[in-house]
């Protein structure tokens, strides 16, 4: 969910691709692997197999996958939506579409949403936030069972559109204005409950709740591991370097063992008003003269780098947070390192360790991962977010063989030193991307989502789009690369905690019928591009969302994909169908169900996008009327990003 910044989300292709990537470093680029990769023996060779191959297998020293889904293999047992083009939700034949929660809804009790956009700052920070992203569903125990009935969401707002967010957009832009915006990001955490019977159920909102809050860029948070107290991450308003107020730009998340929520920072950069001349420091993660549109420097020095040089330290960090405690303060774990955070997807080692998956969503950046210290304890289910603090820090490398390594961003090692310029581990973390530039990871085509197959252990990620790409091959026969694609790898020997893997690509994206698009493997099913989102439900099946550019949708590069989607994959079998499709400039984000698997929740970012435009309120009107023209009980005036629910009619699993 790259953005160019929190005014304008992204720049139309021709002019996304003049900006300055900010990684320059001379590390191998992805691309380059796949040349070396298709010099294999065609016996030997994993790049685009939909399925695991026996010959592969036994080359690479690994066990068949078991089947997925006890009895055989995952269903996909809905019939595949045709590709749609209108300005609304569309789901599969058999399943019920609700409105659930939409920005500018009361979190508990409170103001509702005006139509005019008119709530002042003190309704906003108790209102849905805008344009809402990673999501979780955290269920309440009941009878000492998971209840898929009632529970708490936890929801990211990635960004602001300010010309939406006020009743006169950007006019007479203000303190008050400010503060609005600052309080539309950040996570919404609600109770929710399914009520009703029969084709009468609903889900709603609980309200008034004990568990409702919204953290926001002005919520005081607390910073930890090794990070915290550092001399960069001090500033006059914390002289002791270990309290921020605020959490922004909170794209996609995690889940830990002990039931925390992992929300992530992703395009912190655009917030900040650089130097003339910024640093390399700076340079390196985009902070720039200006930002990309957002004015909070104007009211709050915090975001003026010439006047507090090191708040930008402090953001570009993954934020654990306890749905069920809402007086607790939320934490920075700093032991995660800081980049543009796309996702934290934890699993557990063979040990018991924490391992968190991290990607960084930018042209030409890394995939990450970090080890905890100490396993898990499974005497201590309730506690664990210490783990997140004492760990290592790794970086991918991919080689062109069809193996990868870990390579750790530890203070001492792997030339992590005084001599090239990090003073300690602290120093490593805060500038991660320099460090992982140091030691030779491989750049990707924006690494997004993660998932972790719950019963093979295979790592899937998206790599959405990469314009820039130059390099074209048999393996990846595009440039630029319009697209993107999906990699996954294996562990060695089945443990997250390892320092190889394997690798191969599960399928390159794209329109089958465009020249540009290249091969598609052994995928079979309906074609998709800009693959972003990713969740493995538990039958196994890899729930696709997409996030292809406003722009691309309306030029033709994607007309017969159409809009932003769901799709359904059997990662055996290589079977895709699309399940959903979403409203005009639309993203389709954070997906997650009941632990029946009977609910599903859903995401729809951004409707009506209309990159530059976004100071006047009438443009993306004039794009989407969604929701208010799709559901009546949304309040009309204006696109409105929101949560929606869906259901099968006869009550069953959805899409099974």
């Amino acid at each position: 969910m790259e953005k160019i910044g929190p005014l304008h989300r992204r720049l139309p292709p021709s002019a996304a691709d003049d900006q300055p990537a900010c990684n320059d470093s001379t590390n191998p680029c992805f691309g380059e692997l796949l040349t070396g990769i298709a010099a294999i023996p065609a016996t030997r060779r994993r790049v685009l197999q939909g399925g695991l191959g026996s010959l592969a297998l036994a080359f690479l020293g690994w066990i068949d996958l078991p089947s997925a889904a006890a009895g055989g293999r995952p269903t996909l047992n809905f019939p595949a939506l045709a590709a749609a083009r209108d300005d609304a939700v569309r789901v599969a034949d058999g399943h019920v579409l609700q409105l659930l929660y939409a920005w500018g809804d009361p979190v508990s009790d409170g103001p509702a949403f005006r139509s005019d956009a008119g709530n002042s700052a003190a309704e906003q920070a108790v209102q849905a936030g805008m344009h809402h992203d990673g999501m979780h569903f955290f269920p309440f125990s009941e009878n000492g069972q998971a209840s898929s009935t009632r529970g708490v969401l936890c929801i990211n707002h990635e960004y602001t559109d300010e010309g939406l967010l006020h009743a006169d957009g950007m006019a007479e832009w203000s303190h008050a204005k400010t503060i609005k915006s600052q309080n539309a990001h950040g996570v919404s955490v609600i109770e929710v409950e399914l009520v009703g019977s029969g084709a009468e159920r609903r889900w709603r909102v609980v309200r008034p709740s004990r568990y409702a809050r919204r953290i926001t860029a002005r919520t005081p948070l607390r910073i930890a591991g090794p990070a915290a107290g550092a001399p960069a991450m001090r500033t006059r308003d914390d002289a002791r370097g270990l309290v921020v107020f605020g959490t922004l730009a909170n794209c996609a998340m995690g889940v830990t063992p002990w039931g925390t929520y992992l929300s992530c920072e992703e395009n912190f950069n655009g917030y900040f008003n650089g130097l003339a001349q910024p640093t390399p420091e700076q340079q390196r993660y985009g902070i720039r003269r200006g930002g990309h549109g957002a004015r909070w420097h104007e009211h709050d020095r915090r975001f003026d780098v010439a006047s507090e040089a090191n708040e930008a330290n402090r953001f570009g960090w993954v934020v654990e947070i306890d749905p069920r405690q809402p007086t607790q303060a939320p934490v920075k774990r700093t032991a995660l390192g800081r980049f543009k955070h796309e996702s934290a997807t934890v699993t557990l080692a063979a040990d018991r360790r924490v391992v968190v998956y991290m990607g960084d969503d930018e042209a030409f950046e890394y995939i990450y991962k970090y080890v905890s210290d100490d396993p898990f304890p499974s005497s201590d289910p309730a506690g664990g977010g210490h783990l997140l603090d004492r760990g290592t820090l790794y970086v991918a490398r991919f080689s062109a063989d069809g193996r990868g390594r870990w390579l750790a961003l530890q203070h001492g090692r792997n030339g992590l030193v005084a001599a090239t310029g990090f003073a300690d581990q602290a120093d490593v973390l805060i500038r991660a991307r320099q460090a992982a530039d140091l030691v030779g990871a491989t750049k990707m085509d924006r690494p997004e989502w993660i998932a972790v197959h719950p019963q093979t252990g295979e790592v899937y990620c998206t790599l959405t789009n990469n314009r820039r790409r130059s390099i074209a091959d048999a393996a990846n026969p595009r440039a630029p690369n319009a697209f993107g694609h999906i990699i996954r790898w294996r562990e060695a020997g089945g443990d997250a905690a390892a320092s190889d893997f394997s690798w191969d690509i599960f399928v390159l994206c794209g329109d089958p019928q465009n020249a540009d698009a290249g091969q598609r493997g052994n995928i079979r099913g309906d074609a998709f591009g800009s693959p972003d989102g990713l969740w493995f439900d538990a039958q196994g099946r890899l729930w696709i969302q997409t996030d292809a550019p406003g722009a691309a949708i309306r030029s033709g590069d994607y007309e017969r994909l159409g809009n932003n989607q769901v799709l359904v994959a059997d990662v055996g079998s290589g079977e895709v169908r699309r399940f959903l499709s979403g409203p005009h400039g639309c993203e389709i984000t954070g997906l997650t169900g009941t632990p029946d698997g009977c609910n599903l929740f859903v995401n729809i970012q951004h409707p009506g996008e209309a990159p530059g435009a976004r100071a006047d309120p009438a443009r993306p009107l004039a794009i989407s009327g969604w929701p208010a023209n799709q559901f009546p009980e949304a309040t009309g005036g204006r696109p409105r990003s929101a949560t929606v629910v869906i259901r099968r009619r006869d009550g069953r699993v959805v899409a099974g």
